[in-house]
């Protein structure tokens, strides 16, 4: 148990503060957005203000909850729900030897898909239902190890499918793979690229971050032809991006949210005064209303 723990921390969890049990300690953080365009930020609000790893959050298609990844004490991580309207929290997994990451509602509006690190350190793809005891259901047998996702319509799925660990000599780079639910096969499409991946609005397209000798830069999958084409590139320190209902593309560097406007990079906001600092994760509510992001936790500065 302990080994496969430490294997699926080396390779999902992004670089942090520690907490003391050696883990990434990270809050998630709310954001409200106003206008059209380029958003207008308001003050960000702490959502789960502990010690200890929060991350990975998600909106519900509804926009009135977020589903993100949390591990407490020495078990393994499980998706959790919070209400944005109640606040309440609830335990969706509940695993004993299982892990879940990533949490993300899939097209249907009644399921979520996660990665799930299985007992043997198998990193996949699998369903679960938002409500009732519906059993959950691996999405693709023999696609792994998969760290990262983006539905790009109801049968396609991008997947960041894992290389050889960080570091290693020679190995494989990580890869960008365009899944079929309906086949449960998938093609590769890019090779060597970040972690992030998002669904552009209005496009048959999906964005990430390429790696390459002149640095990383957001790209653009054209789902259709295959074809890529760069959109920015990705400031420093910025590893995730999203994109608002408007096709504005955002990203987060340091304690700033920044805008691609013209053919540079605007400051959004700097949220450094609310204690956010070290962004890293972001997710967009469908409205665009408000932005969650994950942040270094305060408790352990």
């Amino acid at each position: 148990m302990a080994l496969r723990f430490r294997l699926c921390v080396f390779l999902l969890l992004p670089f942090g503060p520690l907490d003391a049990q050696g883990r990434p300690s990270t809050d998630i953080w709310l954001v409200p957005l106003e206008g059209r365009g380029v958003p207008r930020a308001g003050r960000a609000e702490n959502l789960t203000a502990r010690l200890g790893y929060d991350n990975q959050p998600a909106f519900t298609a509804d926009g009135q909850a977020v589903l993100y990844t949390a591990i407490a004490d020495d078990g393994p991580s499980d998706i959790w729900r919070l209400d944005l309207v109640t606040r309440e929290r609830v335990n969706l997994t509940r695993t004993v030897v299982e892990s879940e990451y990533s949490a993300t509602p899939m097209p249907d509006g009644l399921h979520y898909s996660t990665i799930r690190v299985e007992a043997d350190s198998t990193q996949r793809l699998w369903r679960f239902a938002l409500r009732g005891d519906e059993p959950p259901a691996l999405l693709f047998e023999a696609i792994q190890p998969v760290g990262y996702h983006v539905w790009a319509s109801d049968a396609l799925v991008g997947l960041y499918v894992l290389g050889a660990p960080l570091g290693a000599p020679g190995g494989a780079p990580a890869t960008l793979q365009l899944a079929d639910v309906r086949t449960g096969t998938a093609t590769v499409m890019a090779r060597d690229i970040g972690r992030a991946l998002q669904k552009i609005p209005g496009r048959d397209a999906i964005s990430f971050v390429q790696q390459g000798p002149d640095g990383p830069w957001i790209t653009a999958l054209d789902l259709r032809t295959g074809g890529t084409a760069r959109i920015a590139r990705a400031p420093a320190q910025a590893d995730y991006h999203v994109w608002t209902p408007d096709g504005v593309l955002l990203t987060g560097s340091g304690s700033r949210v920044l805008a691609w406007v013209d053919g540079r990079w605007d400051v959004v906001a700097d949220l450094a005064a609310d204690g956010v600092r070290d962004i890293s994760r972001l997710a967009l509510s469908p409205t665009g209303d408000r932005l969650a992001l994950v942040a270094e936790d305060r408790a352990n500065r």
